[in-house]
């Protein structure tokens, strides 16, 4: 009759250890964040568990294997960095995550992200706007991207320039992604010039916002 107790309890146990790993939740929203080939994978952590840690594995399309993201195993963080491994941009890629309770080694099922391509799916940042002013009076204007890298695998990039004259008409101007600057002439003495960039992807059909006002007034 103990034996026939004994076996019962146990069997009670290893139910309870079944039911909390089948609760054990995976983590939602998995996706790529993807901004000037900085691709970030980022999910929702369950809502039913606390003490996680995150497993992340990532694969080309089309390959069988899945490999180990070095830097992200046993994370506590709901992000991980794969732009090393996910930088070529003619692959497609697929990225998956579980979690581990840590109190009770429970682990989830994968979750897992679409399918993520570098070169169509990254946002392209809005280029950085450097603005002097000479005595002419003239603006020279200074364009570079933030992350060199998109310049590098885009040569047909340009920029476009949005300046909003005195009067508060606005012209729009083209400028190639590797001129070093670009000289606006005849301008008006003790004027209010706005400006603005945008990065232009045209074989993409792809462009950024554009950037911060940046306002400048001639001697």
């Amino acid at each position: 009759m103990t034996s026939l107790l004994i076996g019962t309890m146990l069997l009670g146990n290893l139910g309870i250890c079944v039911t909390a790993q089948e609760m054990l939740a995976r983590p939602t929203q998995v996706k790529f964040d993807s901004v000037d080939y900085k691709n970030i994978l980022i999910w929702t952590p369950p809502t039913n568990s606390n003490f996680l840690e995150y497993y992340v594995q990532w694969k080309i399309y089309g390959e069988p294997e899945w490999m180990d993201m070095h830097s992200c195993q046993g994370i506590q963080k709901h992000h991980c960095d794969l732009s090393n491994v996910t930088s070529n941009p003619r692959e497609w890629y697929y990225a998956r995550v579980h979690a581990l309770s840590v109190p009770t080694s429970s682990k989830s099922a994968w979750a897992l992200s679409s399918r993520f391509s570098p070169r169509w799916d990254t946002k392209i940042s809005p280029p950085v706007l450097r603005l002097n002013v000479t005595e002419k009076p003239a603006i020279v204007i200074r364009v570079k991207h933030p992350r060199p890298l998109v310049q590098k695998l885009h040569s047909s990039l340009y920029y476009k320039i949005y300046l909003k004259h005195p009067s508060g008409e606005e012209e729009v101007l083209e400028m190639e992604c590797c001129s070093h600057k670009l000289t606006l002439k005849e301008l008006s003495h003790k004027a209010k010039y706005c400006l603005q960039a945008q990065t232009i992807l045209p074989l993409q059909g792809k462009s950024s916002t554009r950037s911060s006002v940046k306002c400048i007034t001639t001697p």
